[in-house]
């Protein structure tokens, strides 16, 4: 046995390492960075077939002699926008799964001393990247960033970069074959070059210690560096100017009291200009600092046991039936968030982008973010786990800085078993590895009426391994009433803070009918729906937060009825084409009072 794990596990790894291959670490910060934009039109060829990778369309060549042709080309052809995602752009793309290939040209100025990266805030959902006729890498999963270092790889002018994009749903994908909300595909995030010193700043994480109200620790990275290089960490409006040294890996460590620290939360979304410099680079940004734990069954903010107002939104502009990708799409969501009286916005179901997390943290929203282990996936795949680990890794990675960031998720609506509870184990430790200051929770779907004692209960015990238990429970909608909502009483994960974290129904803005029939589809049910989930709200002792499914109408092909949904998940508070339903005005109130 030891011989063949000695020839397999090779093998696996070399597998594993094949789906990110020639992806680097993440640097942290990049908009803080020096950067030239790569966003804009991109060339675009349809890969109904896959045929483009066996023909090598990625090296762009053209017809030299009287008999040489092409059976494709990318000039005067599809035009695309980037960053968006190719289903809202044509209509021809609306339902289209499958293989795009994008290519543009840049001129790219060489500058001494410096090394240079290609940054992609996200690809859906896997791709091949291509520059100047070579694969320089690749890069699985829709909503996290990745980059490839070129230094020495691109020309002063017409570099050729093609990016081979596949949305195909696959049993091992993160989310797996099906999932309600739409599979956008192509280079939704922005794309950008990023040039740097020979030794830069690669990573750091700043953040005040969790049991702490006046002590800072940073630890710092650098790439290229050799042990003994100084770092240092200014916050000028505390007077901090500390120096730290590198170790033979490169890192430095150090930790402070600081004194007269205002510290972040939604009524003070208190935020510092923080500097991280050494030698030879310098890096600055803005940083929030608070204090997140659980004391018993309350979810405490700077001590202060809180009441969490959240709602959950899609990354997507209804009203261009599209991802959201810009800032401009960020204030449009976080803006009706705020209008509904939320302090948390729970970033269904994925990792979403740059825009969103740091306007919320401006604005001063809490943040629940998560990867898309919705349902459906293979648990017993190893290598699914490992990519699992990779995504969350990135998530992680990418937003430790943000101390709107309260909880990371590791699940939604999963079922138990060892296999599960060893993937999710795994996930907690990839967390718990770069940050252990955040709270981890998952969302589960468990929840049952027991009629013998006249409870809702909910059996499953991985709600240990958490610090915050989340139930999704549609009262009402998928499960009847077992008992009026004034007498149903809750018995779940007693003992520690729980959260409401999806719950309502549909309606068709401007339809109204019966309040007491579903089918209507109407206003009114949807609205008596969430007054009778107010009420029972109220009978479970240990909630500490509620986020209603959904703020905006949202996309779905599992939404099939030809009147009344039309390809829509029709839970929003908040129509497709931004009208408030009535249920809007009753969540309005409910997060007034509280």
């Amino acid at each position: 046995m030891k011989t063949l794990t000695k020839f397999i596990m090779p093998l696996v790894l070399s597998l594993l390492a094949a789906a990110d291959a020639g992806a680097q670490e993440l640097i942290a910060n990049v908009y803080g960075r020096q950067t030239q934009s790569l966003n804009g039109k991109w060339d675009a060829i349809v890969d109904l077939y896959d045929q483009g990778r066996k023909n090598k369309i990625y090296l762009d060549r053209k017809p030299e002699g009287k008999t040489d042709f092409y059976e494709y080309s990318f000039d005067n052809g599809l035009r695309l926008d980037v960053p968006s995602d190719w289903n809202c752009q044509t209509p021809e793309l609306k339902y289209y799964e499958g293989t795009v290939w994008y290519a543009r040209r840049f001129d790219a100025p060489q500058q001494a001393g410096q090394r240079q990266f290609l940054h992609f805030g996200a690809v859906s959902y896997r791709c091949r990247v291509y520059l100047n006729g070579e694969e320089i890498g690749a890069h699985e999963g829709g909503f996290t960033p990745f980059q490839i270092e070129v230094t020495g790889r691109l020309k002063p002018e017409g570099n050729f970069l093609a990016v081979e994009a596949n949305n195909t749903r696959t049993p091992d994908a993160i989310p797996a074959m099906a999932f309600d909300w739409w599979n956008y595909g192509g280079i939704t995030r922005d794309v950008m070059l990023i040039s740097v010193p020979d030794t830069f700043i690669e990573d750091y994480f700043i953040r005040l210690d969790k049991d702490s109200a006046d002590r800072i620790t940073a630890d710092v990275k650098l790439s290229g560096a050799a042990a003994g290089t100084s770092v240092g960490i200014e916050i000028p409006e505390l007077n901090v100017r500390e120096t730290a040294v590198t170790d033979d890996k490169g890192t430095a460590s150090v930790s402070f009291r600081v004194k007269k620290l205002e510290r972040w939360s939604p009524a003070n979304p208190k935020r510092y200009r923080v500097i991280v410099s050494s030698d030879r680079d310098r890096v600055e940004e803005r940083i929030g600092f608070r204090n997140i734990r659980v004391e018993g069954e309350d979810i405490c903010l700077n001590g202060t046991p809180l009441f969490l107002k959240s709602v959950s939104f899609h990354e997507e502009i209804p009203q261009r039936m599209g991802r959201a990708f810009s800032e401009s799409d960020a204030v449009m969501l976080l803006s009706e968030a705020r209008a509904l009286g939320c302090n948390m916005i729970r970033l269904a179901h994925y990792p979403q982008n740059e825009y969103i997390v740091r306007l919320a943290e401006q604005m001063g929203f809490l943040l629940w973010e998560e990867i898309p282990i919705w349902q459906g996936i293979d648990f017993a795949n190893g290598q699914t786990r490992e990519k699992a680990g990779r995504m969350i890794r990135e998530m992680v990675t990418r937003d430790k800085n943000r101390c709107a960031l309260a909880f990371w998720g590791v699940a939604n609506e999963t079922q138990p078993s060892e296999a599960r509870n060893a993937f999710l184990r795994h996930l907690i430790g990839c967390c718990r590895e770069i940050d252990d200051t955040r709270l981890i929770v998952a969302a589960f779907d468990l929840v049952r009426f027991d009629r013998q004692r006249q409870l809702f209960v909910m059996n499953d015990p991985f709600i240990e391994e958490l610090d915050v238990v989340a139930v999704n429970k549609y009262m009402g909608w998928y499960h009847p009433w077992p008992l009026t909502p004034d007498k149903a009483v809750w018995d779940v994960a007693r003992g520690k803070p729980l959260i409401i974290s999806e719950f309502g129904g549909e309606a068709l803005y401007g339809q109204h009918g019966p309040a007491d029939v579903a089918s209507s589809w109407s206003e009114e049910y949807q609205e008596a729906l969430y007054r009778d989930n107010l009420r029972m709200f109220e009978n479970i002792p240990n909630l500490r937060g509620v986020s209603p499914w959904i703020l905006f109408d949202f996309r779905s092909p599992f939404r099939f009825h030809p009147t009344n949904q039309e390809g829509w998940n029709r839970k929003g508070l908040v129509s497709d084409q931004g009208y408030r339903k009535k249920a809007w005005y009753l969540m309005k109130a409910y997060y007034d009072k509280h």
